[in-house]
């Protein structure tokens, strides 16, 4: 029997017999177990994915989408306070970081659309308002009434709480800006204003609910590479306002019909 299993070992091998016992010693020899992955390589790997994963969130909060929290009631009720947003970024053309510099964009801003952009009274903020006017275009407004190169607008976004005109000094801004024919005193208000022509590569802003909104009727028009990007749609909600009396809102006050909905 030992000559047959010779035999059979040698002749599946196809080795000269002079090897036989070569052969039977590496027939015989025990088979190693894998080694185990050591634990500084686990932690090499794992923090090498952590690290990817870092950088191409960066990538895409930097140049295509960022999450935008409604801080205030300047925009109700279109958008509440507690409603976040998920923003497009790349479709104004974002703007590269250090270099001060931005991608060509998608598309161009266009009238009556909501967009985020950063005020030019305060750089450390994004604000969300409605896009009433272009370069170009000339803006006014008499008793709450937006009238755009002549034309009454109608908007029915627009909400009024019934609050009476106000003036600041800060709106004599608006005084630079008067076409060549527009005659009286320049003496702008909250709710009757202008005309103004906005200038190239400025756009002019308002909240939508009109009577409680700090936008372009104040610190003045919204230069080009400010632009942030437009909202895509409201991907949570909740009531900051709902329930004082509950200590985690967040949970409690969900406006789940606002999820998913879009901004228009």
């Amino acid at each position: 029997m030992a000559d047959v299993s010779i035999h059979s070992v040698a002749a599946e091998r196809e080795v000269h017999p002079l090897q036989m016992d070569r052969v039977i010693d590496e027939t015989t020899q025990p088979v190693e177990p894998p080694r185990k992955t050591s634990a500084a390589r686990w932690a090499w790997e794992w923090t090498k994915s952590l690290l990817i994963a870092f950088v191409l969130f960066l990538l895409v909060r930097t140049f295509l989408v960022e999450a935008f929290r409604i801080p205030t009631g300047s925009m109700e009720n279109t958008l509440l306070v507690g409603d976040f947003l998920l923003v497009n970024k790349a479709v104004f053309g974002a703007e590269v970081p250090l270099l001060h510099r931005h991608l060509p964009a998608f598309a161009q801003p266009r009238r009556g659309e909501v967009i985020v952009f950063v005020p030019p009274h305060d750089p450390t903020k994004n604000y969300v308002k409605r896009l009433i006017g272009l370069p170009g275009d000339t803006l006014e407004m008499r008793g709450k009434v937006l009238y755009r190169n002549g034309r009454r607008q109608v908007e029915n976004y627009v909400r009024h709480s019934g609050m009476g005109d106000t003036y600041t000094v800060g709106m004599s801004w608006q005084c630079r800006y008067r076409p060549a024919d527009a005659r009286g005193r320049c003496r702008p208000t909250r709710d009757s204003w202008g005309p103004v022509v906005v200038p190239e590569d400025q756009f002019m802003v308002l909240g939508d609910n009109r009577d409680d909104s700090e936008d372009s009727r104040y610190w003045g028009f919204v230069d080009r590479s400010a632009l942030r990007g437009r909202p895509l749609f409201i991907y949570y909600s909740f009531d900051a306002k709902g329930s004082r009396l509950r200590p985690v809102p967040w949970l409690t006050e969900i406006r789940w019909n606002r999820i998913g909905g879009a901004v228009s």
